[in-house]
């Protein structure tokens, strides 16, 4: 992929196209135990199409999200949804020689359909000459959004406070966060013990980001409280945004779905919200010069009743 071009212009917004999605859409990898199942979804209509990889939630498969997934695909977008081995989908045994990497297998997944986009946008019929593969953001939620956050430039930390690797990818043009684990200082015992990759450094992560937390996502995997989930934005470089949901839990009114078991606070309103702002701030942050995120988030903050507020720095 080459250097972004700044002189497309961006998804025009308005009424929201046809969707079509096909699934399963298989990439060889050598190595993981299995080949990488993706789902690929896009608007029937549009050229220049930008892309946007989205990394599941703990357990979940690339047939969850659609709240999400279908939105940005009918706001002319080109979503790919990588099917993780964590997923109860393939009913991995918790002693397979793999669980303790599947942090890291998460992370080459989502490289592996970076690579891969040529071949799973041939998967779609009229879609591969549709895709402008030089705008590409990454977004997810939970474990996902601490899968993709490793593409902006977020590291890990090991046993001794030292960084591991730097695994951002410079095809990556923004991100969007949902959820997305705080620092390492604050996990419980459990998580300390059993989930040793949720030691984040923000220090690095310089793309472009939207960083989404509910006010009320109280973490069984941190002492502290739903401010946890803001560390992401606060220790991180500029150019970032958080969007804080009032009242929202961990699935943040419905983005893996309405009737999903995680979700507990179910609010299709607040969920049209993120379907909103995301969409602005992806097309704002693809596309120097476009307006969208300015005027969205004016909007929310001349609202006699917001459904949460957005910072910027």
């Amino acid at each position: 992929m080459s250097d972004v071009n700044t002189t497309h212009a961006p998804p025009v917004p308005g009424a929201p196209a046809p969707v079509i999605s096909v699934r399963p859409v298989i990439l060889p990898a050598p190595g993981r135990g299995e080949d990488l199942q993706v789902r690929v979804s896009a608007p029937t209509t549009g050229d220049d199409l930008p892309v946007i990889v989205f990394s599941h939630g703990f357990g979940w498969s690339m047939d969850g999200y659609a709240p999400l997934a279908d939105h940005w695909a009918a706001q002319g977008f080109v979503v790919l949804q990588p099917t993780h081995l964590d997923s109860r989908t393939l009913g991995l045994p918790a002693d397979d020689p793999r669980t303790l990497r599947i942090w890291r297998l998460r992370i080459e997944d989502v490289t592996r359909v970076l690579d891969g986009l040529d071949t799973l946008t041939a998967a779609v019929p009229g879609l591969a000459e549709r895709v402008d593969g030089d705008r590409v953001a990454v977004a997810g939620h939970s474990w996902g959004a601490q899968t993709v956050s490793t593409l902006l430039g977020a590291r890990v930390l090991d046993a001794d406070g030292v960084p591991g690797p730097d695994m951002s990818d410079s095809r990556v043009g923004a991100g969007v966060l949902f959820a997305l684990a705080g620092l390492g200082d604050d996990l419980t015992p459990f998580a300390a013990e059993h989930l040793p990759f949720l030691k984040p450094s923000f220090d690095a992560m310089t793309t472009p980001a939207l960083v989404v937390a509910g006010d009320a996502d109280q973490s069984h995997l941190s002492t502290r409280g739903p401010d946890w989930f803001t560390d992401p934005y606060t220790y991180s470089p500029g150019d970032k945004s958080l969007l804080t949901l009032f009242g929202a839990e961990h699935s943040l009114g419905g983005i893996p779905g309405y009737e999903a078991a995680e979700t507990t606070d179910e609010s299709p309103a607040r969920v049209a919200l993120i379907q909103r702002l995301t969409t602005a701030f992806l097309r704002g942050a693809l596309y120097p010069g476009d307006t969208a995120w300015k005027t969205a988030t004016a909007a929310l903050a001349e609202d006699p009743e917001p459904l949460g507020t957005v910072r910027s720095k």
